[in-house]
């Protein structure tokens, strides 16, 4: 009777645990023949899933990242499984400013269209410092994606309607920004926090700056995904986290259905500026709407990376 009750006891959990990772698809079958896409970090996780996704479509996509060995690793694999040779790689590193500038300059000469921009990477929680003095999780997470955006922006709007899709978090709830300490580098939750609310927050900006140009806006929360991002952390904590993630988060390619949606959905299209969560629109906190907000930051980030 024990074992009886055992194995039912696991069923009712692993269907419990089914459910709540229960995710909507894309189902939007869009092409994308002749569009030119860069997606950062694309060489693992969400990223790298929705290069696939894309490339699939008929897209030329880019994957802006650091390690040039597992870049090219990762375009063979996205080459393979997408069934498209139209897929490279472009050497950025996020946490310093020179580099993304480099890499600008670089796109610009040798590109002729860009589409879609996908400011996916990310760095967790880490109580580290970009070559630039900034705190790795805002200089990584916000202040290179946001001079990123700015240096590509013409081009966006040279090749209208033209996207910038943003990856952010829904723990951007717990946590305000501070302005007399946009670098706080304390505690890594809370530091990690504040990156992802100014990510919200500069997708808001971008949307209002463009608003009738023909660039739309999305910020996205992909779920709590079954990436590689422990890898920054102790063996204790990765093995601790494999556990958790098995159990409640999803596979990077369930996440990045959301981030394909705002690629190729008409409907997305609709709601720039917004802020989508299992590919539809979802709402945030209400002072994760301020507009002051958003603009005081984006003034702040042009004063912090030298555009202002």
């Amino acid at each position: 009777m024990y074992f009886l009750y055992t194995i039912i006891a696991s069923l009712v959990v692993f269907f419990i645990l089914k459910w709540m990772k229960k995710r909507r698809c894309c189902t939007d079958l869009k092409r994308l023949d002749g569009k030119t896409i860069i997606i950062t970090g694309g060489n693992s996780g969400i990223g790298k899933e929705s290069a696939v996704a894309l490339a699939m479509r008929g897209a030329r996509v880019i994957i802006a990242c650091r390690d040039p060995d597992k870049a090219e690793k990762a375009v063979r694999e996205i080459k393979f499984k997408s069934h498209s040779l139209n897929v490279l790689h472009m050497e950025l590193d996020l946490a310093n400013l020179r580099s993304v500038r480099e890499f600008c300059k670089s796109f610009l000469q040798r590109e002729k269209r860009l589409d879609i921009l996908i400011n996916n990477a990310g760095m967790p929680g880490v109580l580290e410092w970009t070559d630039d003095s900034f705190s790795m999780c805002f200089g990584v997470n916000h202040l290179g994606h946001f001079l990123l955006t700015n240096l590509l922006l013409p081009r966006l709007k040279e090749c209208t309607p033209s996207r910038v899709i943003t990856l952010t978090c829904s723990i951007y709830k717990y946590q305000k920004l501070n302005f007399q300490d946009l670098n706080y580098n304390l505690l890594p939750f809370f530091t990690y926090c504040r990156s992802k609310l100014a990510n919200i927050y500069f997708s808001q900006e971008v949307a209002r700056i463009t608003e009738g140009k023909g660039v739309t806006s999305y910020a996205v929360h992909p779920g709590f995904v079954q990436s590689a991002w422990t890898c920054h952390y102790s063996i204790l904590f990765r093995m601790l986290m494999q556990v958790i993630m098995w159990m409640f988060f999803v596979p990077c390619e369930i996440g990045a259905q959301t981030v394909i949606y705002c690629a190729v959905s008409e409907e997305a299209s609709k709601h720039s500026g917004g802020y989508f969560v299992d590919c539809r629109p979802a709402t945030l906190r209400p002072f994760a709407r301020d507009a002051g907000v958003a603009k005081k930051l984006w003034e702040a980030s042009e004063r912090l990376v030298t555009l202002a």
